[in-house]
């Protein structure tokens, strides 16, 4: 498997410990629908989130999170919207982002809530 799928894993599994930690309940991890996939769906109270998780192992081009662009936040709108439609979901959702910085010398996640709006 290529280096850069092993960062990618290793990244979502801090993610998801940060989330927990955080009081969020897992539903999915890598949920799929078609074309789309959504990295992490998670409930926080009644609000369902929907997490792109985002490593890297040094922030020399910028921060992680800096890297989910319009296209991806257009993929993971398009997601969200198939899986409230597939589940028959009314509760309010949102988007996060997860950013990981993790090599040998740190493992740093921060996690932006709201990190941006549908309607963008």
């Amino acid at each position: 498997m290529a280096e850069h799928n092993d960062l990618g894993r290793a990244g979502e599994e801090l993610a998801v410990a940060e989330l927990k930690k955080m009081g969020y309940e897992i539903l999915y991890t890598n949920w799929r629908f078609g074309n789309d996939e959504v990295d992490i769906i998670a409930k926080e109270s009644d609000m369902i989130v929907f997490a792109e998780v985002k490593t890297r192992q040094t922030n020399f081009f910028g921060e992680p999170e800096t890297f989910v662009n319009k296209k991806k936040q257009l993929f993971l709108i398009r997601a969200a919207n198939k899986y409230a439609e597939k589940f028959d979901i009314y509760n309010e959702f949102r988007f996060d982002i997860v950013s990981v910085l993790f090599n040998s010398k740190q493992q740093d996640v921060k996690v932006i809530k709201d990190a941006f709006q549908a309607g963008m």
